[in-house]
């Protein structure tokens, strides 16, 4: 949906039938960062019961308010019957529930961050953000594994590799595929070959976020190509 749209887009899903999608006017090539995809090796095979557990276990905390959905939950109220809570969803779902709080909180600062052209900002947004879905959203690691915690691996590679600079996060659904990093230009070379020194070349894709969303090229009658929406 965002590279349909092209550029940085913010997203609200308040009514999914009709989300609000507002552009934010922030210029990438100059922020001397890359956007990097890195591809952990892990399969999405056998992972149904961990995505579907998410919205099973905040669905369970909507219950103690009445209420299907978290948005629908007052902070306030959510934290003033946090053991009710707990008691009826279980302690994980309690720490989930924390996290969409949290999240939501900083996709507004991080689009303000852009907005008013702080990356610095952004960057730390990103960080909080993808430290809060490590830890309380949980969906980096599979639950009950232990030889194998690929994407987990893949964020500790990269937060070394980018000596306490730019960003990292898990990246879409989690437990599998892939992390996203925003890495320092002039890291951007040593970023790449420690990551696939480990995951494998080919594993660290660079990035470029265009302004321009999705586009079919046509010929004018001159022959000359141009693009149209």
């Amino acid at each position: 949906m965002a590279s349909s749209v092209g550029g940085c887009v913010f997203i609200d899903f308040a009514d999914p039938d009709a989300p609000v999608i507002e552009p934010v006017s922030f210029d990438f090539s100059r922020c001397g960062h890359t956007l990097c995809i890195i591809d952990s090796g892990a399969s999405h095979a056998d992972l149904t019961e961990e995505y579907a557990a998410i919205p099973a276990e905040l669905g369970k905390v909507c219950a103690v308010f009445g209420k299907k959905v978290l948005r629908q939950v007052p902070e306030e109220d959510f934290y003033n019957k946090i053991s009710q809570v707990r008691a009826a969803a279980g302690d994980r779902a309690v720490l989930r529930a924390m996290h969409v709080y949290n999240d939501n909180r900083l996709v507004l600062e991080e689009a303000e961050a852009l907005r008013r052209g702080d990356f610095d900002a952004f960057l730390s947004c990103v960080n909080r953000s993808g430290i809060s879905s490590q830890l309380f959203l949980q969906n980096v690691i599979p639950t009950g594994a232990a030889a194998h915690q690929e994407v987990a691996l893949a964020l500790a590679l990269a937060r070394r590799a980018l000596q306490g600079r730019g960003a990292c996060r898990v990246h879409g659904g989690g437990f599998a595929g892939t992390i996203q990093a925003f890495v320092p230009n002039e890291l951007l070379d040593a970023f790449r070959a420690e990551m696939e020194a480990v995951l494998g070349e080919g594993s660290c894709h660079v990035l470029s976020v265009r302004p321009v969303g999705g586009t079919e090229q046509v010929a004018k009658t001159d022959g000359s190509p141009h693009y149209s929406s």
